[in-house]
Parts: structure tokens; C-alpha cells; sequence
């Protein structure tokens, strides 16, 4: 939305009651995320919303662990890390979906389908595809940025090794080995801590002790806390700490303080509903329906019905096969550093 300059000031003859305020464009940049950034957050929103349904109707087997209210931190981020190396953890399909747009690839994976990204052996938390790599083991991707860092450092490729992890992974060892390791060899590592308050069913006050900025401080690396959803301010806060971890080789620790709206897994939610509600008051999701109106409310039912049908076309596959032979997917075929 253009501003226009003020009009001249003048007497009304009458006073007139002002007309009701246009909802912003879906299009205006200061004001609200992008029309891509928007479906990006919808299609996590509502893919996550559909895992939690399909659960429920006995649609789908195993587990699985949504980023419900956290899905602006993944979109956030996306273009920042285009190319570079990400590694997720066990609450990954936003990290995923915000990097490679494929709700049909990442739901046949899960489900065990034809077009599956891993051929159906990873499930929700094993992932492995151009750069990226998601597993369920608590902490393991630090060490591992680490390594891809120093061999990016090494090579010179300007590519980085960004790491997603929760509040809850700060009690792993590793974790510090890590970041001692990042600070003493200058490696091109930024660890994102999508720090939602609560470690399975434990509060972070229960059980850590001191803070993670005091934690980053102690290695001497650089920390920054986001403590809001708002995606271009988001954007044009972290941009030069992505560059300085890229062009200066300074690992970095960026806290999101965020919340988890969704159980832990598919419904092992120990707190009070209240409180629940509480977090929700303060979602991304209705405050952007609030100031967006029909626009957005239109674009969200539109997403909504195309991964509902999604579902329907993935559900139809046949069981996905994998031999551990045979032409590889191009999917899986990344430059991993070796």
C-alpha cells in the first residue's frame, strides 16, 4: 500500500463519520509477510493440522511431532539459508516444507507411499534431501554442523551449517562440545533455538538452570533473542548475523522465543487448556486473520482443501519400495561434504 502525501487542511462543513479501514494488501511489504511467505505459513499450519486429524481417524501409524505456533520461524529463515546446509530435529516438517514447498513428498514419507522423499524408511523425523537432514536424536546435529562447517571453511564454498534445536536439547552434552569446538575453529555455524518454554512435558525453568544467552556467552559467541512473529522484521534483523556467520566464519546462537500450541507428539499435552488458550491469543495465525480479513481467510481455505486433497491422492499410492539399489532419487543426491 502506497502512502499518499496529506491533503490540505481545511474547515469540513460538517463533521461525516469516517469510512471503515481497508484491509491491508496481501501484497504489502511493511506491513505483513509476503503472498509466498503467507502460503508457506499456511501450508505448514494446515499440514500439521492434518497429521494431528489423520492421526485421530486411525489414518497414519507411529508418531509424529507438529511445530504448531512455530511455524514463522522456519519460513523466517528460508531464504537466508537457500543453499546452505540445514539440519533439523524431531519436530522438522516446517523446516522441510519451508525450504522445499513438497507436502506430497514429506506426507508420503509418513505414510510409507509412492514418492516418498526417503522411500518411506525415514518417517516423520529421518529426512535426507539437498542439503538437508532431520533425525530424532536429541543434540546430534550440532557436532555435525560443526563438521560441515569446517569442511565449508575449508573449501571455501560460502555455504554455512545451520542447526535447529529446542530449548530441551540444551541439557545434551554434546551440545556444548559443540559449541566449544564452533568457537575455538571459527566455523560458519548458526544454531537456532526454537525455544518454546516447555521440554517434552517439563517447564525449561524445571530444568535448566541459567539462561541460553549465558551459555552462548560462555564460549564467546554471538547471541541474539527474536521475540516476535512479524517475518520482514524478522528477516532484516537476522540478515547480518547470517552474513557475518557466513563471510566472517562466526558461529551464532539465535533464540526464537516462541510456543508450542500442539501436544508434544500426537496428544500427550500435560498442560492446563487455559493455558493453551492463552498461547493462541498471541498466534501468528490469528493476528494476520484479524488484520487481513477476506483476503486472508480465503487464501487459508484455499490451502486447507488442496492438501486435504493432497492427502486423498497420497493415501491412494501404492506402498512405497526401496531395495537399497537401483538409480538414486535425485532428491537425495546433495553435495554433502566428505
Amino acid at each position: 500500500m502506497t502512502a499518499r502525501p496529506p491533503e490540505p487542511s481545511r474547515t469540513p462543513a460538517a463533521p461525516a463519520a469516517a469510512p471503515p479501514p481497508a484491509a491491508p494488501s496481501l501484497a504489502e511489504p511493511s506491513a505483513v509477510p509476503g503472498r509466498e511467505d503467507l502460503e508457506s505459513l499456511l501450508t505448514i499450519r494446515h499440514f500439521e493440522n492434518l497429521l494431528l486429524r489423520m492421526f485421530a481417524e486411525g489414518r497414519l501409524n507411529g508418531t509424529t511431532h507438529t511445530c504448531l505456533g512455530q511455524e514463522y520461524v522456519p519460513v523466517s529463515l528460508a531464504p537466508l539459508l537457500a543453499g546452505d546446509h540445514v539440519l533439523s530435529n524431531h519436530r522438522g516438517h516446517g523446516h522441510y516444507l519451508a525450504l522445499f514447498r513438497d507436502p506430497a513428498g514429506l506426507l508420503a514419507e509418513i505414510m510409507g507411499r509412492a514418492g516418498a522423499v526417503c522411500s518411506g524408511v525415514g518417517g516423520s523425523q529421518h529426512i535426507r534431501r539437498d542439503g538437508y537432514l532431520s533425525t530424532g536424536v536429541q543434540g546430534q546435529s550440532l557436532p555435525l554442523a560443526v563438521g560441515i562447517g569446517l569442511r565449508c571453511k575449508r573449501t571455501g564454498d560460502g555455504r554455512i551449517a545451520a542447526a535447529f534445536v529446542g530449548d530441551g536439547t540444551w541439557g545434551e552434552g554434546a551440545v556444548y562440545e559443540a559449541l566449544n569446538m564452533a568457537a575455538l575453529w571459527q566455523v560458519p555455524v548458526l544454531v537456532v533455538v526454537e525455544h518454546n518454554g516447555i521440554a517434552q512435558s517439563t517447564p525449561t525453568h524445571a530444568q535448566m538452570a541459567g539462561s541460553i544467552a549465558g551459555r552462548a556467552a560462555a564460549f564467546g559467541i554471538d547471541f541474539v533473542e527474536i521475540t516476535g512473529h512479524h517475518i520482514p522484521g524478522i528477516r532484516e534483523r537476522l540478515t547480518p548475523v547470517v552474513r557475518r556467520v557466513r563471510e566472517e566464519h562466526r558461529p551464532a546462537v539465535v533464540q526464537f522465543t516462541t510456543h508450542r500450541l500442539g501436544p508434544h507428539s500426537k496428544g500427550d499435552d500435560t498442560r492446563d487448556p487455559a493455558e493453551v488458550e492463552r498461547l493462541r491469543a498471541g498466534d501468528w495465525h490469528r493476528e494476520l486473520t484479524g488484520r487481513l480479513g477476506a483476503p486472508f481467510r480465503e487464501l487459508d481455505a484455499r490451502i486447507r482443501a488442496e492438501l486435504e486433497e493432497v492427502a486423498r491422492e497420497v493415501e491412494a499410492r501404492p506402498p512405497a519400495t526401496w531395495t537399497g539399489s537401483g538409480p538414486a532419487d535425485p532428491r537425495t543426491e546433495d553435495r554433502w561434504p566428505n
